[in-house]
C-alpha cells in the first residue's frame, strides 16, 4: 500500500475524535439556545402566567387529552421500532449464519418508523384529517419537523438496507447515518411542540416536553457518534460496535417512557 494511502487511512480516526469533540461542543452551545424557550413563555405576550386559567371546556379537555394521548402514542411506538432496531444490530452476529435475513432487520425498522411517523405523526393531515400536507407544512412549523424527521428516518434505513445488501459500498455511505443521524439529533433541540397554554399545568407540561427532547438529543447524537467509530479502523473498533446499538436501544427506552 502506498505511504500516502497509509497516511490517509490513519489520519480517519483522528477525523472522528475531531467530529465526537465538535458534536458535544455543539451541544453545549445549542442546548442553552432551546431552554430558554421555557423560561420566556412567562413574559410572552398574552401569557398571564400568573392569573389563574378558566375552567376548561368539556370538548377543549377532550380534545386536548386525545392530542396528548396521541402524541404520547407516536412516541412509544416509534421507541419500539427504535429498541428492536437496537436488538437485531446486537443480536445480528449470532442469528445471521442461521437466518441471514437479519442484516436487514434493523434497517427494516427505521424504514418502518419512518412511515409511521410519515402518515401518523399529524393526524389532522390527509388522509386522516381535512389539511392537505402541503398546507399543513407550510403553515405549521410542528408538522414541517415530524416530515422532516420522517425523511431522516426513511433515508438512514433506506441506506442501511442498501449497504446490507451490498449496493452501497462508497465511502460515503459508512459516513451517511452519524452525519445525517447527528443532524437529526440537533434539530430534536429545536423541536417545536404546540399545545394549549391555557390549559391547566400547560408550562409544567411544555418544560417536561423540553426537557425529554433534550435526552432524545443527546443519547441520539451519542449514537451517531459511536455509529462513526464503529465505522471506523481504531483500536477501539469492536466496543463502539457494541456501544452504538446499546445506546438505541437506550434511546427506544427514553421514547417509550416519553410522557407530556
Amino acid at each position: 500500500m502506498l505511504p500516502a494511502q497509509n497516511a490517509s487511512r490513519s489520519r480517519i480516526p483522528k477525523m472522528m475524535m475531531l467530529l465526537f469533540m465538535f458534536y458535544i461542543s455543539l451541544l453545549f452551545l445549542l442546548m442553552p439556545l432551546a431552554r430558554p424557550q421555557q423560561h420566556d413563555m412567562h413574559n410572552m405576550p398574552g401569557m398571564k402566567m400568573n392569573v389563574p386559567a378558566a375552567p376548561e371546556d368539556p370538548a377543549q379537555a377532550a380534545k386536548r387529552l386525545a392530542d396528548k394521548q396521541e402524541s404520547e402514542f407516536n412516541h412509544h411506538l416509534a421507541g419500539l421500532f427504535v429498541i428492536l432496531a437496537g436488538a437485531f444490530i446486537l443480536a445480528e452476529s449470532h442469528l445471521v449464519t442461521r437466518l441471514p435475513v437479519v442484516r436487514y432487520a434493523w434497517s427494516t425498522c427505521f424504514l418502518a418508523a419512518g412511515l409511521f411517523v410519515l402518515f401518523y405523526s399529524d393526524t389532522e393531515i390527509w388522509p386522516f384529517g381535512p389539511q392537505s400536507p402541503w398546507y399543513a407544512i407550510t403553515h405549521n412549523v410542528e408538522d414541517l419537523q415530524h416530515k422532516i424527521f420522517s425523511i431522516i428516518l426513511l433515508a438512514l434505513g433506506y441506506v442501511e438496507f442498501q449497504r446490507a445488501r451490498g449496493r452501497l459500498k462508497s465511502p460515503w455511505a459508512a459516513w451517511f447515518f452519524p452525519v445525517v443521524g447527528g443532524a437529526g439529533a440537533i434539530l430534536l433541540l429545536f423541536h417545536v411542540h404546540s399545545g394549549d397554554m391555557q390549559s391547566p399545568h400547560a408550562m409544567e407540561s411544555m418544560e417536561r416536553i423540553q426537557r425529554q427532547h433534550h435526552w432524545f438529543a443527546s443519547t441520539g447524537l451519542g449514537v451517531a457518534l459511536a455509529n462513526g467509530l464503529a465505522e471506523t479502523s481504531q483500536k477501539w473498533q469492536q466496543f463502539f460496535r457494541k456501544v452504538w446499538p446499546a445506546l438505541l436501544i437506550i434511546l427506544g427506552v427514553l421514547l417509550v417512557l416519553y410522557k407530556e
